[in-house]
């Protein structure tokens, strides 16, 4: 066993735990040390949460953790009890179930010391001959000739109108996936800086009687509910410009099958993305990616139906503007907006504000010790997008010269900026099997030479 290389993997949610699994699998295989800073391994943020009311986004038939096994998940479910599904959907936490079960088969299934889990947090990762060297949090440092990043989604920035007495205070919620985040009871009108899927959860999960929930973004959309019954995927062939693949979609969804179309688009995003130049994916992300998200990403018809009736009751009420300033007083929180379009600006008062904006990805702004850390050696750039790091087709990232930076890569939504969907469970098992065979690559080139 010492004979073997050995991979880190940064990260124990779902892109690094399929990336260790399918390290693993190979019987000539490294060993691979997953590294996770969370006490459960193979869960996530995503997939950490015991709400029944958070359910995945996307149908059982379509989650399989095997891109060559579709019907790995449903197998799985088949064979378990004390789930229930909603229309095709399950809960998160039943999904984390299954993910852990993979974890333990592949402890229970792999050569005694082959996958190594350690709870810690890596705080830097730096050259070391011609590997590298993790150093985690307790002071263990760990040599490897390949290390993987799998960070998940990093933790929002603050809203930029909020000041600092606001962000120290116990009525902001900087971050609405973090276990310890509560609101006081007493708050019956609650700020959500977003109106995506973010925002869906928080107010699901923060809703009482009486309390009021305020959504605001740039144009106030809200993701769109699936079909309550799958539909078949019809041919599409879409490519060139952001406005020829609009067209399009457009015209195969004339006859309302807006859901249909954009699922046949979804295999050929990856290669449309890759085929824009830089401008055109500055326009797409500038004029289309808003409408893109919220007809992409939707929600179980379950989920919408609930937050509909709380739309229609007045409990969340979305509105499209900007948010001017955020000032707490004693009692509550003084908010200044501006709506879309308009030059007026309005106030509302509320009680606690929830750090809704989901996805963070300019790097400058993240506060993960890790990245800065291989920001400042020069190991990682961010992509020209600023929607994460910078990474070449096989996921290996790029660091300041502008060349890959060997045995260093990064799974999940850090690497958007390459490939644009890979924030849901169908692309990111695409990547990590494909990540995976490009390092098992790497290392048995390095043992042949």
């Amino acid at each position: 066993m010492s004979q073997r290389p050995t991979v880190v993997v940064i990260g124990a949610g779902f892109s690094g735990l399929l990336t260790a699994l399918h390290l693993v699998a190979d019987p000539q295989g490294p060993t691979v040390r997953l590294v996770e800073r969370a006490r459960a391994f193979g869960r996530g943020a995503a997939y950490s949460t015991g709400n029944p009311d958070h359910l995945l986004n996307v149908r059982v038939a379509n989650m399989s953790a095997y891109p060559d096994d579709p019907e790995h998940f449903t197998r799985w479910l088949a064979t378990h009890e004390g789930w229930s599904s909603h229309g095709g959907f399950v809960t998160r936490g039943v999904y984390g179930d299954y993910l852990q079960d993979l974890l333990r088969e592949a402890l229970e299934n792999t050569a005694a010391g082959r996958l190594l889990l350690e709870q810690d947090e890596a705080v830097d990762v730096k050259r070391a001959g011609e590997g590298w060297r993790a150093r985690l949090a307790l002071g263990r440092e760990i040599e490897a000739q390949a290390v993987v990043l799998a960070l998940g989604v990093l933790r929002p920035a603050p809203p930029a109108a909020a000041t600092d007495a606001l962000l120290g205070s116990a009525r902001y919620v900087g971050d609405p996936w973090d276990p310890a985040a509560s609101l006081d009871e007493g708050a019956d009108d609650v700020l959500l800086t977003g109106t995506g899927l973010t925002m869906i959860d928080a107010a699901v999960t923060l809703w009482r009687p009486g309390r009021r929930f305020w959504a605001i973004s740039r144009r106030g959309l809200i993701p769109r509910a699936h079909a309550p019954v799958a539909a078949n995927t019809p041919e599409l062939q879409a490519t060139g410009s952001p406005r020829e693949v609009l067209a399009a979609v457009r015209q195969a969804s004339g006859d309302g099958q807006w859901r249909e179309t954009i699922d046949a688009l979804r295999p050929h995003v990856r290669g449309i993305w890759e085929g824009w130049s830089q401008a055109q994916r500055q326009s797409f992300l500038r004029h289309l990616r808003p409408w893109w998200d919220v007809h992409r990403h939707r929600l179980a018809p379950s989920v919408a139906r609930r937050v509909g009736l709380l739309m229609r009751s007045r409990e969340l009420v979305v509105r499209a503007g900007q948010i001017v300033s955020l000032a707490p007083n004693r009692e509550n929180i003084e908010v200044t907006w501006r709506p879309r379009g308009g030059t007026i600006t309005r106030r509302l008062t509320v009680d606690a504000v929830v750090n809704c904006a989901g996805l963070l990805g300019d790097l400058d702004r993240a506060r993960e010790p890790l990245l800065k850390q291989l920001m400042a050696r020069g190991h990682i750039r961010p992509d020209p997008c600023r929607l994460g790091a910078e990474v070449d087709r096989t996921s290996r990232l790029i660091g300041t010269g502008g060349a890959p930076e060997p045995g260093l890569y990064a799974v999940g939504p850090l690497t958007r900026g390459a490939f644009w969907e890979i924030t849901s469970a169908p692309d990111i098992r695409t990547q990590a099997a494909e990540t995976a065979q490009a390092i098992l690559g790497r290392l048995r080139r390095a043992r042949a030479a």
